[in-house]
């Protein structure tokens, strides 16, 4: 077992780049695990990672994948205590475990910290190699794809919705795009935590969709205002928290669309980076803006455990195989995905 299949590109572009060839099988090292990846899921963050962003060094050539799920096989020489062959996920996130942030469960506050498939090798292949703390044993009663479609955006919208924003019950929440694999994930959490949920969609086929995942209110944001929507839906007070991934395409409306003392949460820049804001209506009103950025591996296992008790259930909107990665990765820039996009070798 010298040689792999995987999809790597080795310039910085478009899926063009992309190329489905042989590699070397990684050697885990004396901390670290071999996982024989049975599926691994897409991310926005593929694209990003692919087209290549300002100030971040990626080692090329270079193999995308964030979310992995799988079976050990190899063991480091440290390793002790993961069984072989087993169903397993890979948590993304990979700190340093000796900082206050990771001893304090803030894992991407890590000076250190790296993502899976983006400052390292992912799961586009047939192997990887992760830090052996990073595996969470799953159970069979979810396929490989599934599991697959948890890690990453279910992480991210529990840190969002749990630890940033403290959603609480009977609060009203506004979740962007519902079809995306976060906003899918974060509908879910929400409803686990007695919210009240309005969410958006950009196609009406997604309405229903939305609603069968719990949410109460699906606004079509093509045919309608959501902010004026939010405004009419709740007699003019606004919600309580809006959960934000989108970026200036959506952010003015989402501060409008909140009630006084409203709190926004936000983990990404879809439509870009930079955004204006009235510091009057920010302030005389009392609103809070929190940034948020992955999670910890704590937040993870419970994620894992609401999995396993069927709280909450992974969306796949469908699986390509490994060699037909451009084509899935162009699925998703066409955004008439709902819920996550896999890979399977």
């Amino acid at each position: 077992m010298n040689k792999m299949r995987a999809v790597v590109f080795k310039e910085h572009g478009s899926t063009k780049n992309l190329e489905y060839t042989y590699v070397e099988v990684p050697h885990p090292g004396p901390h670290e695990v071999l996982v024989k990846v049975h599926a691994c899921a897409l991310n926005h963050l593929d694209l990003w990672t692919l087209m290549g962003m300002p100030g971040v060094k990626i080692p090329l050539p270079h193999i995308l994948g964030c979310d992995v799920a799988g079976e050990v096989v190899k063991r480091g020489s440290r390793v002790h205590g993961i069984p072989l062959n087993k169903p397993v996920i890979a948590s993304p996130g990979q700190r340093c475990g000796k900082c206050h942030f990771c001893k304090e469960n803030w894992d991407s506050l890590c000076p250190e910290y790296k993502l899976t498939g983006f400052q390292v090798n992912g799961g586009y292949a047939e192997y990887v190699k992760v830090p052996a703390e990073n595996i969470i044993p799953v159970s069979p009663r979810l396929s490989f794809s599934e599991w697959a479609a948890v890690p990453l955006v279910y992480l991210t919208a529990w840190h969002m919705l749990v630890t940033r924003a403290a959603l609480k019950k009977r609060e009203k929440v506004l979740i962007h795009a519902a079809g995306s694999g976060v906003g899918s994930a974060a509908i879910q959490i929400a409803k686990y935590l007695g919210a009240y949920v309005i969410t958006t969609v950009g196609r009406d086929e997604k309405i229903s969709l939305a609603k069968s995942l719990g949410a109460d209110e699906v606004i079509n944001y093509q045919k309608k205002d959501f902010s004026a929507e939010i405004k009419k839906s709740t007699g003019g007070r606004g919600v309580d928290v809006v959960f934000e991934h989108i970026g200036p395409d959506t952010f003015p409306k989402s501060l409008a669309s909140l009630a006084k003392k409203g709190r926004l949460v936000t983990c990404g820049v879809t439509s870009g980076p930079v955004v204006n804001l009235d510091l009057r209506f920010l302030f005389t009103r009392q609103i809070s803006i929190f940034g948020s950025y992955m999670g910890g591996l704590t937040e993870l296992r419970k994620v894992v455990r609401l999995m396993e008790k069927r709280k909450l259930k992974p969306v796949v909107d469908k699986v390509f195989p490994l060699r037909e990665a451009k084509a899935a990765l162009e699925r998703m820039q066409e955004r008439s995905h709902f819920g996550k996009i896999v890979l399977v070798p």
